[in-house]
């Protein structure tokens, strides 16, 4: 490594006054304080924060799609924010058709000890597309590999898009959409018939491969003692 490695301690933002770690009580459902991000959020972005909730103490922003990236960015390398952790990246569909489906960011400032919750609502029967933040993240590469394969959502400015749970060439839609039926839209033997015809070798790196070529070249005992959860060779 060319630098020194340097650990981000939380709650040790420099030049700042960060509350000790303590366990929340009493917490009101509704109308506790907002994060204070918010507020730095509604002063740089203005119309494009549309809304504020606090529920359990958690602080939700409701954002505009289109400036989806910028305001991630902006809360990454701002050095009063820091969110340097971006969590979890998913969607909420609701059984109410007329409602939006929510495309959700969990992001944590360890610094500030912070947390907050992006959102942002796609309308039904509009194009289910919103900016990708893998140039801010690199974690979110599997985050949004994941929510576009569950629900259908497409992250704009992902360098590699495609399925991450299902293979590649799964015909059947999008199996976390409220309009999937639960046991699938084709029959068992069609299900069974369309596994057994992918080519796995066409689905991996040549890493990935190179590792099953390795576990081939074991001998049959090492195998068994592999498949029984033994680690080989230490």
């Amino acid at each position: 490594m060319s630098e020194a490695f340097l650990p981000v301690l939380a709650g040790h933002a420099e030049a700042s006054e960060v509350a000790p770690p303590s366990t929340p009580r009493n917490v009101p459902y509704r109308g506790g304080a907002a994060n204070p991000s918010a507020d730095a959020l509604r002063a740089q972005f203005g119309d494009a924060i549309h809304r504020v909730d606090v529920v359990w103490a958690e602080t939700t922003v409701y954002v505009d799609r289109a400036r989806v990236a910028e305001i991630v960015r902006w809360l990454h390398d701002d050095p009063q924010q820091r969110y340097d952790y971006c969590s979890d990246i998913t969607a909420v569909e609701f059984r109410d058709l007329d409602r939006p489906i929510e495309v959700v960011w969990h992001l944590r400032s360890i610094p500030f000890r912070r947390f907050i919750r992006l959102k942002t609502l796609l309308p039904k029967g509009q194009p289910l597309v919103v900016p990708s933040v893998y140039d801010v993240y690199r974690g979110a590469d599997w985050l949004e590999r994941e929510c576009y394969d569950m629900f259908g959502i497409r992250f704009d400015g992902h360098p590699d898009l495609r399925r991450l749970l299902m293979w590649e060439q799964y015909k059947e839609g999008f199996p976390l959409r409220k309009d999937f039926p639960l046991r699938g839209r084709f029959s068992r033997s069609e299900q069974l018939r369309q596994i057994l015809s992918q080519n796995p070798e066409a689905k991996y790196s040549m890493e990935e491969l190179s590792v099953l070529e390795a576990f081939d070249e074991l001998s049959i005992e090492q195998r068994a003692r592999l498949r029984t959860g033994e680690k080989v060779g230490e």
